[in-house]
């Protein structure tokens, strides 16, 4: 039987009366048991990290720098067993899960760098009569503990996300992990406190979101960053009262390809953007609008890259989509294509279960109120329309409750100027799909998609708070 992982409490690697077993989605065999952590823990955490903000607050930022850079060499000399782990609980193709490793190293390795730069501003404020003389030096300062929730999409370097950001201006944090992914982020919390994090700086608690959100009531927790759906987001948002909050809830991700579009480019990124980790990815390429010039052979070149990938399983090095995180989603997503199909869409291509997977799906003439369309698919299922106008492809990426990010394939730079303009979306990828992010940047999005913005350093600015000092000069 499968050793029973501990859970990083307060400082301590304990284990508490529940288990949560941890399934491969792809074949539904045990990966792997820890522990459940209940309000109790998540009080004991809020405590030990409130003794542990004291210290982490004071801290130099080269000590913050040599830190963040011993848990990157961590990750790093972990690389293949955090891969397999990733691999084994998400269904994360092996090929993708390394990619993601060295993404969580990288993300490590930036907050390393960041912590060097925590500067400030010099404001003068001698800009009316009667400020003579004056000036004002304003800087960030910590907030306090952290509660940060992570998806199970991204099981690591999400994680990375809340961890390294939030240890880089010396907050500690107090981690929910996905319950379908939990290992991911209990190994990182070995190396993290392995390379020498005091104790109470990090906790990592599976647990259901109910005993999660009791810190919500703790005046102790200073600062929520979730990422999760956003019937969960707004829910926490409500509780959260007066504390700074930071919401990444998901989107349904536009592209437009226009006329002058590389059509090759295009299509093999777009197959990229919508099928990578099965379209489980909240920048995954959901909507694809094509310019009626070039819509009959992007159709055809599309959909034969689509019926070329390899489905099936995650740990075998030439598989592209792996399975679907579970059967429920699983059901809701031939749901939604038997809806779309049902009401007038035609499917080019896929739309078939095998096993715990779902073959590669394009659907063409949908509509904006199809299910497939107005809400976050989260699966392998991408639709293809023409346009003809600019203007009407900009609303109809628009006509969407949600706004994370957009993709345009085009060499015209006032078609770019006029989308960045327009669309409702945190970021606009010009030349590039929705699915392009690196960890330096900042990442969020308006409307449905949440507030505040990811990436290293901005994650830094919205777990800090700012505080001018006024200063009379000579």
């Amino acid at each position: 039987m499968a050793k029973r992982e501990k859970i990083l409490v307060a400082g301590e690697w304990i284990t508490t009366e529940n288990s949560l077993e941890v399934r491969s989605p792809y074949d539904s065999a045990l990966v792997g048991t820890t522990c459940l952590g209940a309000a109790e823990e998540f009080a004991r955490a809020a405590g030990a990290a409130t003794e542990a903000f004291k210290e982490m607050r004071s801290w130099s930022g080269h000590k913050r720098a040599a830190l963040l850079s011993s848990i990157a060499d961590g990750i790093t000399a972990n690389a293949e067993k955090l891969s397999a782990t990733i691999v084994s609980e998400a269904g994360k193709p092996v090929k993708e899960a390394r990619a993601e490793v060295t993404r969580a190293e990288n993300t490590f390795r930036i907050a390393a760098e960041e912590a060097k730069r925590m500067g400030g501003e010099v404001l003068p404020l001698d800009v009316a009569p009667g400020a003579d003389g004056r000036f004002g030096l304003l800087r960030n300062f910590p907030v306090g503990p952290v509660l940060g929730i992570s998806p199970f999409n991204f099981p690591l370097n999400l994680v990375a996300h809340k961890v390294a950001p939030a240890i880089a201006v010396g907050n500690p944090i107090i981690l929910k992990p996905a319950s379908q992914t939990p290992l991911s982020a209990l190994l990182l919390g070995k190396i993290i406190t392995d390379a020498g994090l005091i104790s109470g700086g990090l906790s990592v608690i599976p647990a259901s979101g109910e005993a999660a959100s009791t810190l919500l009531d703790d005046s102790r927790i200073k600062k929520l960053t979730f990422t999760g759906s956003p019937a969960v987001g707004w829910m926490l948002k409500a509780k959260a009262g007066t504390r700074k909050v930071t919401l990444e809830l998901g989107g349904n991700a536009g592209v437009i390809v226009m006329d002058d579009a590389d059509t090759e480019q295009a299509v093999k990124r777009c197959i990229t953007g919508a099928f990578a980790f099965a379209g489980q990815v909240c920048i995954s390429v959901q909507r694809i609008y094509v310019h009626k010039t070039l819509f009959d052979t992007f159709k055809e070149y599309f959909i034969k890259e689509a019926q070329r990938l390899v489905t099936g399983n995650p740990a075998n090095e030439k598989t592209d989509l792996g399975p679907m995180i579970d059967p429920a989603s699983i059901e809701r997503t031939l749901d939604w294509i038997d809806e779309a199909i049902q009401s007038g869409a035609t499917l080019l291509t896929g739309g078939k279960r095998v096993g715990n997977t779902i073959t590669p799906t394009v659907l063409t003439g949908t509509t904006a109120k199809m299910k497939v369309c107005s809400n976050e698919i989260f699966a392998p299922v991408v639709t293809l329309e023409p346009f003809d106008d600019l203007d009407r492809v900009l609303g109809l990426v628009n006509a969407s409750p949600f706004g994370l990010q957009a993709g345009l394939f085009t060499n015209d730079m006032s078609a770019i100027l006029k989308a960045y303009e327009t669309l409702e979306v945190g970021g606009l990828i010009a030349g590039d799909i929705p699915t392009f992010r690196t960890d330096n940047m900042p990442y969020g999005g308006v409307k449905s998609s949440g507030f505040g913005r990811e990436g290293v350093k901005y994650a830094m600015e919205e777990m800090c708070e700012p505080k001018l000092l006024v200063l009379q000069g000579p």
